[in-house]
């Protein structure tokens, strides 16, 4: 298989516009377990198991290229996800190649993240989709250099003994405060190439996304989750 062979570009999601950009972080609840407070990557570890290399500056981490992804330390099911991202002023690229990275659930499933702002991509792989799978119901990207908030509502799967879905896993994403996708069925993994499989696990971590973009590493900020 080739990468195109799952890829489709029409219809494009319609661009809403949200509201305005808030310029200061959005406050953790009470009872969220704080997973970046503007200060260090305690939270977070890299594949190998080693310390998280992005960078810590300013309140905020960035990507920093070729250091691979980083995942949280402690071990999801179900929860309530908020993390909010940005592309820098200046980016450029087009398609994929402009400010690309992912949110994964459990490890296993990623939620794109992309720089859509007048930047066409194929649908199914365009900021909030479940990657190769489901597009977004609209485009609510804001324009570089302005924060974007992500919030995730993610039901864990169940497992028959053959190791096929009892329940399959299932997604609620707002960007900006908008709805992309609606209580949305994840299909199975989401490979670059070839099709999604149902591979039996846990409870897994949270997994951001290297890359490899040097046009335009992301930055991330006020990432909490609530367990459900």
């Amino acid at each position: 298989m080739t990468p195109a062979m799952t890829e489709y570009w029409q219809p494009q999601p319609p661009v809403v516009t949200p509201g305005k950009a808030c310029t200061e972080a959005v406050a953790a609840p009470s009872d969220a377990i704080v997973l970046f407070d503007g200060k260090n990557l305690s939270q977070w570890e890299n594949t190998k198991g080693n310390a998280a290399g992005w960078t810590v500056h300013d309140g905020v981490f960035t990507v920093k290229n070729g250091t691979g992804d980083i995942r949280t330390k402690q071990k999801f099911n179900d929860y309530q996800l908020h993390l909010e991202w940005m592309t820098p002023v200046g980016i450029t690229g087009e398609s994929q190649a402009r400010g690309n990275s992912g949110v994964f659930m459990q490890g296993m499933y990623e939620i794109q993240i992309l720089d859509n702002y007048e930047n066409e991509t194929y649908v199914n792989g365009q900021t909030g989709s479940i990657y190769k799978q489901t597009p977004p119901l609209v485009n609510a990207m804001r324009k570089p250099g302005e924060w974007n908030t992500y919030d995730i509502i993610y039901t864990a799967p169940t497992f028959k003994r053959d190791g096929t879905y009892r329940t399959p896993p299932r997604v609620t994403v707002l960007q900006n405060g908008i709805l992309l996708q609606n209580n949305t069925t994840i299909l199975g993994t989401t490979p670059y190439i070839g099709f999604p499989e149902v591979k039996e696990h846990g409870a897994g971590p949270i997994i951001l996304q290297d890359h490899g973009d040097p046009s335009a590493p992301i930055s991330f900020r006020n990432i909490w989750i609530r367990e459900l």
